[in-house]
């Protein structure tokens, strides 16, 4: 009998945890990456920049790359992994940069991360749904001003979600 009374009891908890092993989520597309890739080196070139730019999905998976012709090609790496410390963090990386020096040097360290400007997350409806990463400019902070650029041309598409 006891063994019986405990499976009842575990049934109707195992009911109630049921709606939350399937989760809802927001996934970039593909054409949505490789348009906000290719207007972040649209932005670029406008200031005279060769730069690439990566964007990764909410996992940091590679969604789309990018390289302008005469950017250097170590831009890819160093694109990708702003946009990776971009995900990890939840924030624009100049903002962390700036926010946790502290714990930089060891960030570095990291496969796939880099604590650089560049580096934006990219939201729909107040969820981070990828990342984006630009390299090649001189500084940091126009990589950043260009991925902005493509986000700010894009809105529209992200609010669609």
């Amino acid at each position: 009998m006891k063994p019986m009374f405990a499976l009842t009891v575990l049934l109707p908890s195992l009911a109630w945890a049921a709606p939350s092993d399937l989760l809802p989520v927001k996934q970039l597309g593909m054409e949505l990456a490789r348009d906000i890739a290719s207007k972040s080196i649209e932005a670029c070139r406008k200031d005279g920049y060769n730069v690439s730019a990566v964007v990764l999905d909410r996992s940091g998976t590679l969604q789309a790359a990018l390289r302008d012709g005469l950017a250097a090609r170590y831009t890819l790496e160093i694109a990708e992994r702003k946009a990776g410390m971009a995900i990890m963090s939840g924030s624009d990386t100049g903002s962390f940069r700036e926010a946790r020096g502290d714990i930089r040097p060891e960030l570095n360290h990291i496969q796939g991360l880099i604590v650089m400007d560049g580096g934006l997350p990219i939201r729909s409806a107040g969820s981070l749904v990828g990342a984006v990463g630009v390299s090649g400019a001189p500084g940091g902070e126009k990589d950043a001003v260009c991925a902005a650029a493509a986000l700010k041309a894009l809105e529209d598409r992200l609010e669609g979600f």
